[in-house]
């Protein structure tokens, strides 16, 4: 019989939802590395084999002897002539997932550009091309954390199928979050990969823009962040997803159909066509269309200086109003936002257009609170379902945001967690 590592007696001592999981911890020499040795054991206890793998930075904060303690396995410091990278994304042995953390700027950087320069960095790139979940957990001082090179680069790492579990912002820095915060995403994401698999969603996001002349045009300060979130969520948990959006410039996960639109008409037209010729289970319309746009557009500039102009706003077309008809049997999800008024108006108004378009849920939000709807990362909502049961999302990343969302879709459709 094999002799087990005395560090491995906690395996499962917690709970078994990471039961039969290997996990590879790749630790970056982030001051936060020394709280590695607690997230590998709380991996642990939660069912998980742990494998570190450090860079010669990490080396210098902890010791690859006190990783190799906390999780009973070597640790692999640097490639030889084992293929380490090959031997922890490849074949029966292969990791389930890897978790960066903590992942400095500098190894964000790096593997956002396909530089493999170390052991971590290499075995990054090898499970991004073998389709192995990577994890990355963003820690450093706030001032590099909120860089446009290193939001750039965490934006082209979810693009390539990364995920990034957002830091804690205290005291002028990003932090890690708590190990059993990581634990819990790292569960999550490793037990809900197959929750929607078999279902076609369709999410709109984003603005429309209505055009005056050949530069000017009329539209809203939606981001799109909300829609892209939900999209990427849905995507996640194992559906096949179709992403609608007006013109912003998130990128969604290599895995999701992106439909281009810009008017408020080519955004209906574009879901009539998706719901007439496909069959989708789910919709989602997380998009902030314009109600109006200009009775006539005029195909030149209009030249500066003008003493009057004397134009008229129509109305476009409703897309929540056109979806249960197009698809009767998709559950669909629509959105309220609201500006100035308050949780009890914001909900009434949410469920009377929750009744009139025939939907299941409807996401309720008052834009004009701070940090909160367009232009913002973060977001405050409220759920509210058919018998008018309101579900209350505090304040939180739009991330977040859109898995209590699902979360919420998941249980009245009856899927599996």
């Amino acid at each position: 019989m094999e002799n087990l590592h005395p560090s491995k007696d906690i395996v499962g001592a917690k709970s078994s939802e990471l039961g039969g999981k290997r996990v590879a911890l790749c630790i970056t020499g982030g001051a936060a590395a020394y709280r590695c040795p607690d997230l590998a054991r709380e991996l642990m206890k939660r069912g998980a084999e742990v494998y570190a793998v450090m860079t010669e930075a990490a080396s210098k904060l902890i010791t690859p002897e006190l990783m190799r303690w906390a999780t009973g396995n070597p640790v692999v410091t640097e490639l030889t002539g084992d293929i380490e990278h090959i031997a922890l994304t490849t074949g029966d042995n292969k990791v389930d997932l890897v978790l960066v953390a903590p992942a400095t700027a500098n190894t964000i950087s790096k593997s956002a550009h396909g530089i493999c320069d170390n052991a971590v960095t290499t075995l990054i790139a090898s499970a991004l091309g073998s389709n192995i979940p990577v994890v990355f957990v963003p820690a450093m001082h706030a001032s590099l954390y909120v860089s446009p090179g290193v939001q750039r680069s965490l934006e082209e790492l979810r693009a390539m199928g990364g995920e990034v579990i957002e830091p804690w912002m205290e005291e002028g820095k990003a932090k890690m979050p708590d190990v059993s915060f990581i634990a819990e995403r790292v569960a999550e994401r490793l037990t809900r990969r197959g929750q929607f698999k078999g279902l076609k969603f369709l999410v709109t996001a984003g603005p429309t823009r209505e055009p005056l002349d050949a530069v000017r045009f009329l539209t809203n300060p939606s981001s799109g962040k909300m829609g892209f979130a939900l999209a990427e969520e849905a995507w996640r948990r194992g559906g096949e997803v179709t992403l609608i959006k007006g013109p912003v410039e998130h990128r969604a996960p290599h895995g999701v159909k992106v439909v281009d639109v810009v008017t408020t008409e080519d955004m209906y037209r574009a879901v009539e066509a998706e719901l007439t010729n496909t069959g989708y289970d789910v919709v989602i319309l997380a998009a902030a269309p314009l109600d109006y746009g200009f009775s006539s557009t005029f195909n030149h500039k209009l030249p500066s200086g003008l003493a009057e102009l004397d134009v008229k706003l129509q109305p476009r077309p409703k897309i929540s109003m056109a979806v249960r008809k197009l698809a009767p049997k998709a559950f669909f999800i629509g959105f309220k936002a609201e500006h100035g008024v308050s949780d009890e108006e914001l909900i009434e108004r949410a469920y009377a257009r929750l009744l009139e378009a025939g939907m299941d849920l409807i996401v309720a939000n008052d834009v004009g609170r701070e940090s909160r709807g367009f232009s913002c990362d973060t977001n405050e909502v409220f759920i509210v379902d058919k018998e008018r049961r309101v579900v209350h999302v505090s304040l939180r990343s739009k991330r977040e945001v859109a898995k209590a969302i699902l979360d919420v879709a998941a249980e009245k459709m009856g899927v599996g967690g």
